[in-house]
């Protein structure tokens, strides 16, 4: 033999076209196995885009508007071409390939790129930031004592609370913008308007620290009046914002309370350096269940519907109904929407280096256990669609999870210290990442690779914050400032 192709003329042999590869059978489905159209035989090289269009033409959206999709095969995202995929991960072709498409944000939100502002006035480690539900407002708590707003208008400060008598570890909005909640370390409460230096009054109870503060959500009361506070005295209370005084106390923990959570379904969440979680009724503040799992303290809860919790009635530009009663029902219509039918799920991060994922409005045994982290978890935050988990750890990565069985998605490194905090932008794309090395990280969530690096601050980062608008994101840390990111 002499290698050619029997019966073809040498001459020839360049003009043989190759067999073409077989095509693929593929149905698509959503996340809760809900078929979309029949199965359908596709070419090899077909991408997501071409999917993206078959599947708007299978769906037939009634208002005739193309809607953005993802895809993924067995828990991995598809990026590329089908075929290629498919060898890459070694995915059977004999049997018909199930794609699962999960909706994506019809908005998109994009990536931090530089600092705008730095914004000094601090005279100590700002320890906590946080953008006010509407986007429109920025909080600052510091160690200085102080509580500062800000304009962002003008990137200049707006107002200086100064009431507090010790560090501010912790400020929260309300879900409707007009109320401000900061808590210190000798126990006190101090109730803020986003105009005013001047403090509306200050809820008294606590004997330590204040560890996390929680509010009401919209859809069960608007104008905001209730939230619930956790403290190192091992007691929870739900305080009534309009009177300042406590309405109910839990004190079923053994040990300091490290973070506190109010559900949608009017369910709250405490975790404990107890090592166990509690979950208590919000109107009578009886004990519903114990979780328990982790074998060390756990430091902190979220929430899948945290996103849509927090934003309330407002929309991805910051606007509301003026009426009370339809930012009601549209606060309650987008938590609806983010739990797609199902109970809220609720992830633990413990410094046992372990993650659960909970059902724990129905059961107290876990969905799954996350394991991969080899030091303590500071933070876990759901994606605002609750489709993935980023954890943040003492072991310098950032890891991805998937939001609805708990499964690895992947490792985000980069970090040359450890990672403090995490925010998600509101299209659930991307994920910014504040550490002990001074600097700020922006990841791709469906590519898991390092979208951007940002410099900039003298020392660690505390606290990262994006705000629900998607515009800019704040950060503070050890060397007093104030920055804020944009594109």
């Amino acid at each position: 033999m002499n290698g050619r192709t029997p019966g073809v003329h040498p001459s020839k042999m360049a003009r043989v076209k190759p067999v073409p590869a077989a095509n693929l059978i593929v149905q698509l489905q959503s996340e809760t196995s809900e078929r979309a159209g029949p199965q359908l035989d596709v070419p090899q090289n077909i991408t997501p885009a071409q999917l993206e269009i078959l599947l708007n033409g299978l769906l037939t959206q009634e208002d005739g508007d193309k809607l953005p999709y993802s895809f993924h095969i067995q828990d991995m995202p598809l990026l590329g071409e089908l075929g290629a995929h498919l060898q890459a991960h070694k995915v059977s072709v004999e049997t018909v390939v199930q794609v699962v498409f999960q909706p994506q944000a019809v908005f998109r939100v994009r990536p931090l790129t530089r600092c705008t502002a730095s914004l000094p006035g601090h005279k100590e480690a700002v320890l906590c930031v946080a953008f006010s539900p509407c986007g429109r407002h920025l909080a600052s708590g510091s160690g200085d004592t102080t509580m500062r707003l800000w304009d962002l208008g003008t990137n200049m400060p707006a107002h200086t609370c100064t009431a507090h008598r010790a560090w501010v570890l912790c400020v929260v909005w309300a879900p409707d913008s007009n109320l401000i909640a900061s808590g210190d370390m000798n126990g006190l409460i101090w109730l803020w308007k986003p105009d005013s230096n001047d403090p509306v009054g200050c809820c008294k109870g606590h004997t330590k620290w204040i560890t996390s503060i929680a509010w009401e959500p919209a859809h069960k009361a608007l104008p905001s009046r209730r939230f619930v506070s956790g403290s190192k005295d091992a007691s929870i209370r739900i305080w009534d914002a309009n009177t300042r005084r406590c309405t109910l106390t839990m004190s079923s923990h053994s040990m300091a309370i490290s973070c506190v959570r109010w559900g949608g379904e009017d369910l709250l969440y405490s975790a404990s350096r107890d090592c166990v979680i509690n979950v208590w009724h919000a109107q009578d503040g009886h004990l519903v269940r114990t979780l328990k799992g982790h074998g060390h303290w756990v430091n902190t809860l979220a929430l899948s519907t945290e996103h849509a919790l927090r934003s309330g009635a407002f929309d991805h530009h910051g606007n509301a109904p003026k009426a009370a009663k339809e930012a009601q029902q549209t606060a309650l219509e987008r938590w609806q929407e983010a739990c797609r039918g199902q109970p809220e799920r609720l992830a633990s991060g413990s410094d046992d280096f372990t993650m659960y994922l909970w059902e724990a409005s129905t059961s107290s045994k876990p969905l799954g256990r996350m394991t991969g982290h080899v030091q303590l978890i500071n933070q876990v935050q759901f994606s605002p669609d609750g489709r993935w988990i980023a954890t943040a750890s003492f072991d310098k990565a950032v890891k991805l999870w998937d939001g609805v069985k708990g499964s690895f998605v992947g490792t985000l490194r980069c970090h040359v210290g450890p990672v403090y905090q995490l925010a998600w932008s509101s299209d659930s794309r991307l994920v910014v990442s504040a550490s002990k090395d001074s600097t700020l990280k922006v990841w791709d969530a469906a590519s898991r690779k390092l979208k951007e690096d940002l410099p900039g601050h003298a020392d660690e980062v505390f606290c990262v914050d994006w705000s629900p608008t998607g515009g800019a994101a704040a950060s503070g840390g050890k060397d007093c400032v104030l920055r804020l990111w944009k594109h």
